[in-house]
């Protein structure tokens, strides 16, 4: 995918990944999902298995009930989302991420925020969560694809390892 250029390849962990892509204007067909695509490409390159992108409106309870679905039915290794993170009205993703998370995870956007300061000053309103649900990490993204690429690359290793620590060491 060209949005996915210069993502580079961090090893092939073997896990599953599910992309959810939270955007009223995607999910209403006014606009095409492009940050989906593009973090699942990168996924892929790192060596995720991973399904087709599901896109939803920013609407938390079905926010919430997408996460719920993919960690607990699903067994998803690694749950990512894009989009509705900023601070418009209806940004409700980190809200419905926490609210399904057993654990936070605060390094992770923590370091993603860091990463992407050295980029943009914009970087800092990011209200970017991230946290365990069972045996599955839930990470939010930027909506844009370039944000939201860079936003993983930068994580994406030490994101394995935490996988394979919460699943026991299984994977």
């Amino acid at each position: 995918m060209a949005h996915s250029a210069g993502c580079s390849d961090h090893g092939a962990p073997h896990l599953t990944a599910k992309v959810i892509t939270v955007s009223d204007r995607s999910y209403r067909g006014e606009r095409e999902d492009a940050g989906g695509p593009a973090v699942k490409a990168l996924l892929e390159q790192a060596g995720y298995a991973v399904g087709a992108v599901e896109v939803i409106p920013d609407e938390q309870p079905r926010i919430e009930t997408a996460l719920i679905r993919a960690a607990d039915e699903e067994k998803t290794a690694l749950i990512v989302t894009t989009g509705g993170t900023g601070f418009a009205p209806r940004d409700v993703t980190p809200e419905a991420t926490i609210a399904v998370c057993e654990k936070l995870a605060p390094g992770i956007p923590e370091a993603m925020r860091a990463a992407s300061m050295q980029i943009t000053p914009k970087a800092c309103l990011s209200r970017a969560a991230a946290g365990i649900r069972g045996t599955s990490l839930i990470i939010n993204l930027p909506g844009s694809p370039k944000g939201a690429c860079e936003n993983l690359q930068a994580v994406l290793e030490a994101v394995e390892h935490g996988i394979y620590i919460l699943r026991g060491g299984k994977e």
